[in-house]
């Protein structure tokens, strides 16, 4: 049934285009996919099914497939020196021999994109790193993402590729999730290091999630020199129920730029003219 919703979007994307170049929508992102998800039509599209490189975007996919297996959310999973990223050498708050339940684990990774929680989740997965990559392909299979490769549960090999297309429907799975629509969408969060005696605090890296103005209700970001800055949400403007997929944004800020150039358009009715 996503297939068929997803395919009938692509008919509507030129019309949609159009209505947004006259209304003013310029996005400075290279992909852009915006996917109103009532009237199951594509409002705008922008290369939308260059094959990139899509960092920590990947983490949705790495929630999507330890939720389908099941694992207890409950277990102690134990960060280990496996799980140091040795590709980009990016840093971690996360110390090795640190012990977290599996679904803190899944909170970090998703809210905070903290990498080697989604390292140690992907790790832990029965038949270990290998067989939960092998889901995750499987899995995007399943969801008609055509286009769509992952390597590692991370997001750091910028082997992970895939099409803004593709990403509005690993965002469309994502919702069904409640566990990563709460995680996804938590603006802070405290941690209790109960064996180390430590607290620390975490923080959304999506600064649309702790500003209030937006009612989010799936969010990821990325970064990666290869891919950009990325961005993907579903969120409700003026009460619509949109997708939004931003890839490959040049400049520190400039997805929350467009995104909030995304919002504005919607909020001052230029999409009333394509509206069924």
């Amino acid at each position: 049934m996503r297939e068929i919703i997803f395919a009938a979007c692509v008919i509507f994307a030129f019309v949609g285009n159009a209505f947004a170049q006259q209304g003013g929508l310029n996005l400075r992102s290279q992909a852009a996919l915006i996917l109103d998800t009532q009237h199951e039509r594509i409002l705008y599209n922008k290369n939308a099914d260059t094959v990139m490189p899509i960092a920590s975007i990947t983490k949705l996919m790495t929630a999507i497939v330890v939720l389908d297996a099941k694992l207890p959310l409950g277990e102690e999973i134990i960060i280990e020196a496996a799980d140091i990223d040795v590709l980009k050498n990016t840093r971690s708050r996360l110390r090795v021999g640190t012990s977290l339940t599996r679904q803190e684990l899944l909170r970090l990774a998703l809210m905070s994109s903290e990498n080697r929680a989604a390292a140690a989740l992907g790790r832990t997965y029965p038949g270990g790193i290998r067989a939960f990559v092998g889901a995750m392909n499987d899995k995007a299979f399943e969801l008609g993402m055509g286009n769509s490769y992952f390597v590692d549960s991370t997001g750091l090999n910028s082997a992970n590729v895939s099409t803004a297309r593709d990403l509005a429907k690993l965002v469309d799975a994502a919702d069904d999730y409640h566990i990563i629509r709460d995680f996804s969408t938590t603006a802070a969060h405290a941690v209790e290091f109960g064996d180390e005696d430590r607290s620390l605090q975490f923080i959304n890296s999506n600064n649309l999630v702790r500003s209030g103005t937006w009612d989010i209700g799936v969010s990821k970001t990325g970064f990666l020199s290869e891919a950009g800055r990325c961005l993907v949400m579903q969120a409700k403007i003026s009460g619509k129920p949109v997708i939004i997929v931003l890839l490959d944004s040049a400049g520190k800020n400039s997805r929350i730029g467009d995104a909030n150039r995304i919002k504005k358009w919607m909020e001052t009715g230029f999409t009333r003219k394509i509206r069924g």
